[in-house]
Parts: C-alpha cells; sequence; structure tokens
C-alpha cells in the first residue's frame, strides 16, 4: 500500500554544488521559517568544520510540509570519505534530488554516490544548480548526466528523469532554463509528482531496520531508521536482530519523528516514515527492531571496512600542556571509545601495549576531521604517520586499498601529471580533451595518494583539480619510494631567531618564522637534500664593540611554510610523528634526542 502522504528523499552532490544552500531555500519555502526570522546560511551545516570546509560530514534528517504531504530530506555527505555515511541513508529512501552544476557538470564524487542510489532503485530527479553562473551550460550537462547513469547501468525507468534548473543562491527552480519562474514551487511539486510514496504494509507487524546511530549523554543511543510495517508505539515491547543473527527483547522507551529542523517525540508513528527510537541499547547500523511474535528479517546493511588507520597517543612533547586542557592518555582513550558509539565507519581499537588507540577510518578526510574536532575540545595529542590497511585474499595473498583518482588540468601539464602518478604507483586507465583541458583517470594505491596532491599542484603550477576515492581492493603493488628530501630537526629547546633562519633558508625550506616555540627532535624545515640534519634556530649573531643599531635590518625571511592536518599526514615519514594542539600543528622526530636517534638506526 502506497503511503501517500510521505515522500523521502536524499540529497546527492558533489562537493561544492550548492546541496545544503538547495536544501535552505526548500525550508523556506516550504513555510518553515518566520519572513523575519533570521537563519544562518547553509543552516544544515550545523557544525563549525562543515561550515568552514564548505562540506556535509554528517548525514542529517529534516522534514517539511507541502499540501499537506510530509517530505523527509534525507541530506548526504558529498565526499566519499563520508561513503559510509551515504550506503546506509540512502536505505531510507525511495528516490534522490541529483544536484549538479551547470558548469562543471557531474563530477567523481557525484558519480560515487549516484551509483549506490541507482542500485537501490531509486527514483532520480536531476537539479542542474547555478544556471545564473557564468559560463554555465545546462543543456550540455543534463547530455552528461545522461551519459553517466546510462554508464552506471541505470534501468529505463531511471533514465526517463524529469530535470528542474535551479539557482539555490537566488531561491529558484524552473522546468525551462528561461522560463522566469523566482520561487522553488515547481521543484516541491517535482518531489510530489515524480518521488514514489512509499511503499508500506501500515497493519502488518512492526519492521524497523537501523540505517543510522544518533548518541545522546542522556539516553545513549538513539536508532534512526525507515518503518517499513506497521505503527511503532512508545513503551511498545519488540524483538531485536542483530546483523549477527543475535537476538533479544528489549522495550521502546521514546519514539520521535522529523519535525522541520528537529526532532519530535509522539505516542506512535507510522508505516513509511522516518523515525527515531530509543530503548536498543546496543543499536547497530542494519539491526531490525521487529514483532515478537511475526518477526521481519530484512537484508542486513554492509558497512564498508575502513582503508586507513592512525595511531593516537597523549602527547609526549617538551611543550605539553601549554594550549591545550585535557592532555592525559586516559582522558584520550575515553573521548575516542565515546567517538566509537556513534562513529560506525570508524574503527577504534587499544593497542596491545596499552600505548596508544589505533584509529580506522575511510580516508585521509576521515581521519583528519576527528582530529580536528578534538583539538576544538581542548585535546593535546600526537598521531603517526597513516597506514593503510593490507589483508590477505582467498589464495592468502596480499591486496590492498586501490583508489580512483581523477585529475583535471591544463593539457600543457597533463605529461608531468602522468609522470608523477606513475611515481606512485599510479596507472592510467582514461584520458580525453575538456576543452583546453585534460581529463585523467588512475587506478592507484591508497597508499600512492599521500602527499600526492602537492606534487600534481606543484607541477601544474597550482591549476590542476584532483579527487580520489575508494575503489576496491587489489594485488599489493610492492614498494615505491617516499619523500627524498631530508628534515631540520632542532638541536635544542628555545626560541627561534631571525639570523639562525636566515641562514638555514638557504639550505632549504623553512615550517617555522622567528620567535617560535622550538624543542629538541622538533622539525623546523626540509632539507634540500637527502638525510636529516640537525640545526641551530637559536643561533644569535655575535656582538662586536662597533656593532651598529641597524645592522640586522638586512634579513630578510622568507615566508615559512604551513601545513593543515591533512598536509601534516600526508607529509611525515615512519620515524616522526605530528604533535596537535588546539593553536598549534608541529611536526616531530619520535625519539626526539639525536643520540637515541642514531642508536635506533643501528
Amino acid at each position: 500500500m502506497k503511503q501517500e502522504s510521505i515522500r523521502n528523499v536524499a540529497i546527492i552532490a558533489h562537493v561544492d554544488h550548492g546541496k545544503t544552500t538547495m536544501v535552505d531555500r526548500l525550508l523556506y519555502t516550504a513555510g518553515v521559517f518566520r519572513e523575519n526570522q533570521e537563519v544562518a546560511e547553509r543552516v544544515l551545516d550545523s557544525n563549525d568544520q562543515e561550515r568552514e570546509r564548505g562540506i556535509t560530514i554528517l548525514s542529517k534528517n529534516i522534514s517539511v510540509t507541502y499540501k499537506d504531504v510530509k517530505i523527509n530530506v534525507i541530506d548526504t555527505p558529498g565526499h566519499a570519505d563520508f561513503g559510509g555515511e551515504v550506503e546506509r541513508v540512502l536505505n531510507m529512501a525511495d528516490g534522490a534530488l541529483l544536484i549538479v552544476d551547470a558548469f562543471e557538470g557531474p563530477m567523481p564524487q557525484t558519480r560515487f554516490v549516484l551509483n549506490k542510489a541507482l542500485q537501490l532503485g531509486l527514483r532520480i530527479v536531476v537539479v542542474i544548480n547555478k544556471i545564473d553562473r557564468p559560463g554555465a551550460r545546462p543543456e550540455e550537462v543534463v547530455d552528461e548526466v545522461f551519459d553517466l547513469m546510462v554508464e552506471l547501468d541505470a534501468s529505463d525507468e531511471q533514465l526517463d528523469f524529469p530535470v528542474i534548473y535551479a539557482s539555490g543562491v537566488n531561491g529558484y527552480a524552473r522546468y525551462d532554463a528561461e522560463d522566469g519562474n523566482m520561487n522553488m514551487i515547481p521543484l516541491l511539486d517535482t518531489i510530489l509528482e515524480k518521488i514514489p510514496a512509499p511503499d508500506v504494509t501500515p497493519e502488518g507487524p512492526v519492521a524497523l531496520q537501523i540505517c543510522t546511530v544518533d548518541h545522546s549523554s542522556f539516553v545513549g543511543r538513539i536508532g534512526v531508521g525507515r518503518l517499513f510495517s506497521g505503527t511503532m508505539h512508545k513503551n511498545e515491547p519488540v524483538l531485536v536482530v542483530k546483523n549477527d543473527g543475535t537476538r533479544y527483547n528489549t522495550l521502546i522507551k521514546q519514539v520521535f519523528v522529523f519535525d522541520n529542523l528537529g526532532k519530535r517525540e509522539v505516542e506512535e508513528a507510522y508505516a513509511g516514515d522516518i523515525i527515531a527510537v530509543v530503548g536498543v541499547e546496543d543499536a547497530d547500523i542494519g539491526d531490525m527492531v521487529t514483532n515478537r511474535e511475526k518477526p521481519i528479517i530484512l537484508d542486513p546493511i554492509e558497512v564498508e571496512e575502513p582503508t586507513m588507520a592512525v595511531v593516537f597517543e597523549a602527547s609526549t612533547s617538551p611543550l605539553v600542556g601549554r594550549d591545550g586542557e585535557i592532555v592525559g592518555a586516559r582522558q584520550l582513550k575515553e573521548r575516542l571509545f565515546a567517538e566509537a558509539e556513534s562513529n560506525i565507519s570508524m574503527r577504534i581499537t587499544e593497542l596491545e601495549d596499552k600505548s596508544g588507540m589505533e584509529v580506522a577510518g575511510r580516508g585521509l578526510l576521515h581521519l583528519s576531521v576527528l582530529m580536528e574536532t578534538l583539538r576544538r575540545e581542548g585535546f593535546e595529542f600526537q598521531v603517526g604517520n597513516p597506514r593503510v590497511i593490507i589483508k590477505k585474499d582467498d589464495n592468502g595473498n596480499k591486496v590492498e586499498p586501490i583508489e580512483e583518482a581523477t585529475v583535471d588540468c591544463p593539457s600543457e601539464y597533463a605529461g608531468k601529471c602522468i609522470e608523477v602518478f606513475g611515481t606512485a604507483g599510479g596507472e592510467m586507465t582514461d584520458m580525453y580533451p575538456m576543452g583546453d583541458q585534460t581529463h585523467l583517470v588512475f587506478k592507484i594505491p591508497s597508499r600512492g595518494t599521500m602527499g600526492l596532491r602537492t606534487r600534481i599542484l606543484n607541477v601544474t603550477r597550482g591549476e590542476a583539480i584532483m579527487f580520489h576515492h575508494f575503489s576496491e581492493y587489489g594485488p599489493f603493488r610492492g614498494d615505491f619510494g617516499g619523500r627524498k628530501n631530508g628534515s631540520m630537526i632542532s638541536m635544542s629547546t628555545g626560541k627561534s631567531v631571525a639570523y639562525a633562519l636566515d641562514t638555514l633558508q638557504q639550505r632549504g625550506t623553512l615550517f617555522i618564522g622567528p620567535g617560535e616555540e622550538v624543542y629538541e627532535g622538533m622539525i623546523v624545515g626540509e632539507s634540500s637534500r637527502e638525510g636529516d640534519m640537525v640545526v641551530n634556530v637559536e643561533k644569535a649573531k655575535n656582538l662586536g664593540n662597533q656593532r651598529s643599531s641597524g645592522s640586522d635590518k638586512a634579513i630578510q625571511l622568507t615566508p615559512p611554510v604551513t601545513f593543515t592536518l591533512e598536509e601534516a599526514l600526508e607529509y611525515i615519514q615512519e620515524d616522526e610523528l605530528v604533535e596537535i594542539t588546539p593553536k598549534n600543528i608541529r611536526l616531530r622526530k619520535r625519539l626526539l634526542s639525536a643520540i637515541d636517534r642514531k642508536k635506533a638506526s643501528k
């Protein structure tokens, strides 16, 4: 039976194609905000990092009511590192809005999420966004989307997709790019007409499959999913069937439905709706919450395995405690185990020797978002270099994660890009011209992507656009070279001096400026040659009897290279660490003493 009063729709888009802005406009059009109400832009990007990076990290559910129909909108992350979120939440939807930039066209990350949606049989509505952008080519982009969907084996019904032309920033949607309409009504009407209503059994036994897990410090785990059958009541006795087949009885303590931007507690919720329940204490992705007498079991939801791991340790830096309030190993361990409760796509375990915690995720961005969250909470800690997770196949051979990387670069630099990928173990699978640009596609081991973006930007003078996402596990490709140049390592603890840095900048690239706190074993720059170099950054100029007051004015220092968290993780070698505090990101050797490093190298 079709539940005509509900529509469940996911929103799919590449990073920065205007997905979250589009949701803002839908909320305004559906009357969620008062006309005079002040609302932040990109209201769904609610955490600081989402706003600063301009990406969606966590999937979110909201609902709007239009023409007496409740539209549940599921906002999905656009980046493949958060694919663990995408795969699950699409299970709750019957259709999807595919938002594509009218200038850029479908991009690699769009392909990743769209493929998942087509496999689940979702009905796709294509929204060509930013049609007011200079250089927009909406008709060509529609053809590109069609070609992409053919390539991804879309069904005939899915290929007969409706197209809406929109400008999220200006708040309008149109059936035709030139029809002059200035509101979002055509998009809402298309959702009601083209996205199928959920096909459910309202009178059947209760059946809820948990697709995402929320966490509250008051009530513990909150299971969120779509109610496929029956009516869920508060205080209802239910059976929980875990992914591994184990079963137990429990009581649903609270039932919530999504209402505008938040949740609203209800006494009962009906089939077809997306709901949240409290009472399943160890709620996990794919768990079935169902009737005890007539249990319904759906196919399990598989969450893809992590591909990259990093070890988190309490900071052992001589400057520990200067910036952060939380420096203990116990607090770090407790915080990471709390993260494991709500972040299902990460695997967090304690090392056997108790020296640290290994955190495994879907990529560098996935891991660095957690590190950034911790430093903002006041933690000081250190992390080692990321390692890819190597497995054994059925025949006992080593296999490693392989990524698909795409590069768009000016045609004159294509040869240099191919050369850089070749040195990192990449194999080119496709290459074609796009105007004065060349589009390159590679298969490359995840190990090879470390520091790759920086090298590609260097050889293309900053003009290349590169994306990569996990593709599959493939045969181990052997060892290939890492960073060639050695590090400049401080020999003492104190403050850097401009005179010393002036001499050192002729021997490499500096990572610090004058007057900065340094300590023995801290990496202060990159040498222009192979092999590490111990340097004195505190060396001051010897004073003569006739020294003039202006004798130091000739010193001109090149601005130091500063690292983002991802860049620092890509840069370090096995014997190095990244020290992370609320105010600083420093690079250091694992062994601070030069004598200890010499002993270890023998």
